[in-house]
């Protein structure tokens, strides 16, 4: 039986394309090697931070990182081992940390994250889900003087609208577990939270009630060409054709590699920490721990904590140092409480050096598309991304005729 449209892997991406593609009238398959209930989008913080926030590859951010690591308080952990794709990778990525790319960046993260956000409420209120959104902001936690003043610098004019400069008085009402030795804190006022988890389980159950076809705990392993077409991907035991393909698979690159496609990616470990803390010391929206790259975001029952970059590690379990030292980090600067009914987790985040997700078609396959490259910000920027790709294929367009995948893919943003 030919599919019309195969999507490959069912995280935040792939269930957004299926979504929108659906909407479209297209009869959509979503194969995924798991059942969806534990992937990378399930770890996300829910933080959508599209506004006034740094990304990764940004001015400075080898010296941040280095004078972290000497106060033993540094996310990133570099594995060694010699591995020449990494090199480059890490090659690009301090090369794209200068300012005319952060403008770039910037503004574009901006307009992606805008669209994302308005496709959020959207969706909830014409399908009736519940994602748990609430659009009250970021709060940006400041534990070090230096960066606190220079962020002081930055915005040192008025805009109610996008952003408030805290007293110790507010600063208690947003956040009344922190500590005395927090330095200061900005409320940006445009950026959005919401529960990840909720997210997923509501758009696959939406999915699978309106009549998109799902095959779970099936690992698609092979990739099948002939002149310039996909006809086929495959499993170890089925077979499945299709019109098209989009290519989901988060850090996974094997299809890829079967495409003799190098993609600018790495997979980037990460890990939260999921607990239940006093009422009366909940954050009342998402925080960022700016010095620690620690995010906290409160939940309907629970806390979440999201931490750490461990670069060539291919160790999937859980690494209790990693989970301590997110621990460690983050007590220094709260009021002692206990945390409660603690989930842990860990799971690997497809990275690119310039943060630009790469989607669009394939340049010599045309119904092959991808839809990878989210690393942190899969939760930011899948439903903007995935609205693109609906265009992409519903109207069969080229790459070059649609505006959003030149300004945005990491295709044509090297």
């Amino acid at each position: 039986m030919k599919r019309d449209i195969v999507i490959i892997g069912g995280g935040i991406i792939g269930l957004m394309s299926a979504y929108f593609l659906h909407k479209a009238g297209r009869k959509v398959t979503l194969i995924d090697e798991n059942d969806i209930t534990n992937s990378t989008s399930f770890g996300n913080a829910g933080l959508l931070s599209s506004f006034d926030k740094a990304p990764l590859s940004h001015p400075g951010v080898v010296g941040e990182t280095l004078k972290m690591m000497l106060k033993g308080e540094s996310p990133v952990k570099l594995h060694p081992k010699f591995d020449y794709q990494l090199f480059k990778w890490l090659f690009e990525f301090v090369k794209n940390a200068n300012h005319e790319r952060l403008k770039k960046t910037l503004i574009l993260f901006e307009k992606y994250g805008q669209d994302t956000i308005d496709l959020y409420k959207q969706i909830q209120e014409e399908e009736n889900l519940d994602f748990d959104f609430h659009h009250t902001g970021m709060l940006s936690v400041f534990t070090e003087q230096d960066s606190y003043d220079k962020k002081l610098k930055q915005y040192n004019y008025e805009d109610s609208k996008r952003f408030e400069i805290l007293t110790k008085n507010r600063l208690e009402e947003y956040l009344p577990c922190a500590s005395s030795d927090v330095k200061g804190a900005i409320l940006f006022k445009k950026n959005a939270h919401l529960d990840p988890q909720r997210v997923m389980l509501e758009m696959k159950n939406y999915l699978i009630e309106n009549g998109v076809e799902f095959i779970l705990n099936e690992k698609i392993e092979d990739i099948a060409f002939s002149d310039d077409k996909v006809i086929s991907v495959s499993s170890k035991s089925s077979c499945y054709e299709a019109n098209s393909f989009i290519m989901a698979t988060g850090y996974q690159t094997l299809l890829a590699k079967r495409r003799k496609k190098q993609l600018m990616m790495t997979p980037a470990k990460g890990y939260s920490i999921t607990f239940e803390m006093p009422k009366e010391l909940r954050p009342k929206t998402s925080c960022l721990f700016n010095d620690l790259f620690i995010v906290m975001t409160p939940r309907r029952n629970n806390v979440r904590l999201t931490s750490k970059l461990e670069l060539g590690s291919s160790n999937p379990k859980i690494v209790k140092a990693q989970i301590d030292s997110i621990k460690e980090n983050f007590k220094k600067y709260t009021k002692p409480f206990e945390m409660k009914n603690i989930k842990e987790w860990s799971g690997f985040r497809p990275l690119t050096p310039n943060d630009r997700p790469l989607f669009g078609k394939d340049e010599e396959y045309d119904n092959l598309i991808y839809a990878m490259g989210l690393g942190w910000l899969g939760m930011t920027f899948a439903p903007s991304i995935a609205k693109t790709l609906e265009n992409l294929i519903v109207n069969d367009l080229k790459n070059e005729e649609d505006d959003d995948v030149l300004l945005f893919s990491g295709f044509y943003q090297g």
